[in-house]
């Protein structure tokens, strides 16, 4: 199934499970998928938090508009600081937490699967490494490796899908493995391996 075609059949997928909506049209998305998720542009569709422009800048844009804060929930969006080559920071999306310092992520463009960019990878491991407990520094996986990264990424907190004085920043609940777009992802992914930033 050509890239195209898997990516309509995921916007038709994820809009019509309700998980998020956009203001772009099917086609245009699907041109964008095809030729590369872009971090802010996948968490913004696969967690429904409507914010535009650099990942970085996610942070701010969020006050008054969602929830801030520095506890791990799935559907929360953690936002990455500059950092190095990431001098646009980055979003990722929170699958599942583990433990009250380690979750899973679904997140784009971080790792060259297949020797290209833009790639979706489900499920990736990310440590809090801060010393509050307070996620803001984290590891994340290496999947070639088989380990933690060695480089310390600063991160701002996460972003709540609820309103800013509705969200709940302690849950805990668990992705839903039978989940239709956690299927999808593993196929648009093609479940390849994911290299080093």
């Amino acid at each position: 199934m050509s890239k195209r075609w898997m990516a309509l059949a995921a916007t038709a997928i994820i809009l019509g499970t309700g998980c998020a909506a956009t203001s772009l049209a099917p086609q245009a998305l699907a041109e964008d998928v095809s030729n590369g998720w872009q971090c802010a542009q996948f968490a913004r569709l696969f967690s429904g938090i409507q914010i535009f422009g650099d990942a970085y800048t996610w942070w701010r844009q969020a006050v008054g508009k969602y929830a801030r804060g520095s506890a791990p929930e799935v559907g929360a969006v953690l936002v990455f600081k500059p950092h190095g080559a990431m001098r646009l920071g980055h979003v990722a999306v929170v699958s599942q937490v583990v433990t009250e310092r380690v979750i899973q992520v679904t997140h784009a463009n971080w790792s060259r699967i297949g020797g290209e960019r833009g790639q979706v990878e489900k499920d990736v491991t990310v440590v809090d490494v801060s010393k509050g407990g307070d996620w803001s520094e984290v590891k994340v996986w290496n999947n070639p490796t088989h380990d933690l990264g060695t480089t310390v990424y600063p991160t701002f907190g996460f972003v709540y899908k609820g309103a800013a004085d509705a969200a709940s920043a302690t849950s805990t609940a668990k992705a839903d493995s039978t989940d239709p777009i956690s299927k999808l992802l593993s196929v648009v992914s093609g479940g390849g391996e994911s290299a080093p930033r």
